[in-house]
């Protein structure tokens, strides 16, 4: 696949990893631009209708109503594994999903580089969820007790805990990049061979299964980082309790 024509050739682009990588940085801004343009629109709308809490979805499909739509469906399966006490993780977790399905969709386009095929997209990604839910268990347990819980629950196999847990949590960096990458370069792969070997008909299945796979290596890297999430947040029973 890395050899097929894409639009970038046009552009005097030839690099694969630098089409791939210019694909990433355009489809975030543009769902920057779309998400900031929605709320703009919603701000407008509850303005004119004097709604506080909400507003009546629009009978049209729009760009807002698809906003709306995917953030109730969002929230409600987030609740389901990580509560309604912790929507504030929201922004992180809908952003992951939202970017990584939409780079995995559009890389079904012949002609667009699959931009979640090289390690320049998937290991910033990777990245930024590692940091990120570091981050909340440090804020929300202090950086003295985040430390400590990778030591575990026994002092005296401390010696050997720690650097096992410290080990682990790094090796999530490596494994939410390989697990994208590869997935998604064999299912690119499979629809490559195909593709050229049958162009007619055969490729729907293919693009059918594709979009699966698309959905399914947003989904799983999502419910990691809410997991992710829990296990950095979460205090221990003792401490709840006193």
């Amino acid at each position: 696949m890395e050899n097929h024509y894409t639009y970038f050739h046009s552009l005097g682009l030839a690099d694969p990893n630098h089409q791939k990588l210019a694909t990433a940085v355009i489809m975030g801004a543009v769902l920057v631009f779309l998400g900031a343009g929605s709320a703009k629109a919603l701000r407008r709308k509850r303005n004119r209708l004097g709604a506080q809490d909400g507003v009546v979805p629009d009978e049209k499909l729009t760009t807002t109503g698809f906003f709306d739509f995917f953030i109730e469906s969002f929230v409600a399966f987030q609740d389901s594994i990580l509560g309604k006490e912790n929507r504030k993780y929201l922004p992180l977790t809908a952003t992951v999903f939202l970017y990584l399905f939409c780079l995995n969709l559009i890389g079904l386009i012949p002609g667009v580089p699959a931009a979640t095929t090289t390690v320049w997209t998937t290991v910033p990604v990777a990245l930024l969820i590692f940091c990120s839910f570091n981050y909340y268990g440090i804020k929300e347990q202090g950086l003295g007790h985040y430390i400590k819980h990778f030591a575990g629950p026994v002092w005296w196999l401390a010696i050997l805990i720690f650097p096992l847990e410290v080990f682990g949590t790094f090796l999530r960096i490596l494994t939410l990049n390989l697990r994208l990458y590869w997935n998604i370069s064999a299912d690119h792969m499979v629809l490559g061979i195909f593709s050229d070997l049958v162009p007619f008909l055969v490729p729907v299945i293919f693009y059918a299964l594709g979009t699966f796979v698309c959905f399914m290596q947003a989904f799983v890297p999502t419910v990691l980082t809410m997991i992710y999430i829990m296990l950095a947040t979460q205090h221990e029973e003792g401490e709840e309790h006193h």
